[in-house]
């Protein structure tokens, strides 16, 4: 091994933070702290261990255990190795899995103590499934369909998690919420699988993308889009203007409405206006929270 290739603290810290995807921290984190602090309107020890688990050590493990186990199939594909997420020098892959047990286990100790079942049941089952997309034996993320319900669980479960933990009341509207957040998770998934098709059939990966093909999967997102609008149709106002926010996710996938598979890999354009379009999309849905907290004070 030489100086250049030593997997030195420094390296090691890039790559388990690359593998963590920071740009997307915030899509696990926010829903938590805004979930919570809707719900309870103060700031305690809860809000801040459950945001800080959401926003580093969760996606460590969901990422990194993925990164782990796709190894072979990011070889393959020519995204990898940036906010897309890193192809691990193999060395990594136990320190990985590691790191996520170390940086994951204290920060649900805490949450447990100040929870009760019902947040522990929210919280083991969040947990469950962002080990088990991507670990054997379950490797949902193999299992077409299903891989895109466990990736939507990934991002709403944390605002459910809050939701219990913080003792709401789940009232018709509230779970209208819930449902579109589900539904923007399996669009968003879905279309994203799409530009991997070619790499992961290489691999000898299965996805709601390699089983359907990539035409009938974008329209398949963009149906799920679309009835994720509908359902805020039927919350609480303001609730109903976030419908609008499904537009630009329409707009920005529309295009890729019949691209064959073969040239699927053209969708990543796509997929790069998503990550922009969330941090939009995060910017409207907190000035509705803002103005639902001043309506409801």
């Amino acid at each position: 091994m030489t100086a250049a290739g030593a997997l030195t603290p420094g390296r090691v810290l890039r790559e388990l933070t690359l593998s963590s995807r920071p740009v997307s921290w915030i899509n696990t984190a926010y829903p938590f702290a805004a979930a919570y602090l809707v719900t309870t309107r103060q700031f305690d020890l809860a809000l801040i261990l459950g945001t800080l688990f959401f926003l580093v050590p969760y996606n460590l493990a969901m990422y990194g255990i993925n990164d782990v186990f796709d190894y072979e199939s990011d070889l393959r594909n020519p995204r990898k190795g940036g906010a897309h997420g890193a192809v691990l020098d193999r060395r990594m892959h136990r320190i990985t899995l590691w790191a996520a047990v170390v940086t994951c286990v204290p920060f649900i100790v805490a949450l447990a103590v100040l929870g009760g079942p019902a947040s522990w049941a929210v919280l083991a089952a969040s947990v469950f499934f962002v080990v088990f997309y991507s670990a054997p034996p379950l490797r949902l993320k193999e299992v077409p369909f299903a891989d895109s319900l466990t990736s939507s669980i990934h991002f709403f479960s944390p605002a459910v998690y809050a939701l219990v933990l913080a003792g709401a009341t789940w009232t018709p509207q509230l779970v209208a919420v819930m449902l579109a957040f589900g539904l923007w998770g399996v669009a968003s998934h879905a279309f994203g699988a799409v530009q991997d098709v070619v790499a992961d059939r290489e691999a000898r990966i299965s996805s709601i993308a390699t089983n359907r093909g990539a035409a009938w999967t974008v329209r398949f997102a963009l149906a799920c889009y679309a009835l994720a609008g509908l359902a805020m149709l039927a919350t609480a106002w303001p609730g109903p203007l976030a419908a609008v926010l499904v537009v630009p996710y329409l707009v920005a996938i529309w295009p890729y409405r019949s691209v064959t598979d073969a040239d699927a890999a053209a969708a990543t354009r796509g997929w790069r206006a998503f990550l922009w379009l969330n941090q939009a999309a995060g910017f409207g849905v907190t000035l509705l929270l803002i103005w639902w907290w001043s309506i409801t004070a």
